[in-house]
């Protein structure tokens, strides 16, 4: 998505002060309101909240599918890409008359459709790192959905500049993962302390495949620690690696440590 060349989210990012007034606001989110742990003052969060999303992909799709229906009043989608037939397996907020279209446009009208209530913006160019930390300075949280390394670089850097929580997903095969970065605390990783850059090999859907649920149950867990990080609840991911094993439907969680030798966020 680039040319090659937790209650720690800071208030200030949010984009509005929308309140909930309508009954008709009221009963879309009623499901989520009557939960304690939200309540009317969770949902105004995620109203006023902008999300940026990097890459309308698997992940990207269901991602954005659950933000947008859960009330997120601001999204940023961004994508180069057109969609092709073989990105519908998977890929589930296109459908086949979009083929050909830009992503973002597709997503767009899916998302609209979906929830007419909440403002979106589209970015279907190759955008530089700067422009990149221009668009990511102003945001409440970043989901990485895209499928290079280069552009996942990129986006931790920018987070890290603007001090913006980072949530990545990756899924190929039958193999996912999921982590948080979080550089609004000290003690939080950032991307680069898990893969130092260099010597991965980016591998993607086209090469190895991938088997379709995999990428829909990342990409809702994106946006859920989204929605926990945004409200400011529950246990974050933040200095843990969460993998699933969909061949043997099993999860692991690994602690991940800061890197001090980290060359993006280290300290030596």
């Amino acid at each position: 998505m680039v040319d090659d060349k937790n209650s720690n989210i800071r208030k200030e990012t949010t984009v509005n002060n929308r309140e909930l007034t309508s009954d008709e606001e009221l009963l879309r989110y009623s499901r989520q309101i009557i939960l304690p742990q939200v309540g009317t003052e969770g949902q105004e969060k995620l109203l006023n909240a902008r999300v940026i999303i990097v890459g309308l992909g698997g992940l990207g799709a269901p991602a954005a599918m659950y933000l947008a229906a859960a009330g997120v009043g601001n999204l940023t989608l961004i994508d180069f890409d057109e969609v092709d037939l073989t990105n519908l397996q998977r890929q589930i907020i296109h459908s086949t008359p979009d083929i050909g279209r830009p992503k973002v446009e597709s997503a767009q009208d899916s998302l609209l459709q979906l929830n007419p209530e909440i403002e979106i913006t589209t970015i279907s160019e190759k955008l530089s790192e700067q422009e990149l930390a221009e668009v990511i300075e102003s945001a409440t949280v970043v989901l990485d959905c895209s499928d290079n390394f280069t552009t996942r670089f990129a986006v931790n850097r920018c987070c890290l500049k603007h001090k913006v929580a980072l949530v990545s997903g990756a899924a190929i095969r039958m193999e996912g993962q999921i982590s948080l970065f979080n550089p609004s605390d000290s003690e939080s990783p950032c991307y680069n302390c898990l893969y130092k850059g260099g010597d991965e090999l980016d591998e993607t859907c086209t090469q190895t495949g991938v088997l379709a649920p995999l990428v829909g149950v990342i990409g809702s867990m994106q946006a859920l620690e989204s929605m926990k990080i945004i409200m400011g609840i529950g246990e974050s991911l933040s200095g843990r690696l969460l993998l699933l094993d969909a061949l043997s439907m099993e999860w692991r969680s690994l602690k991940l440590p800061k890197d001090p030798a980290c060359p993006t966020c280290g300290t030596g």
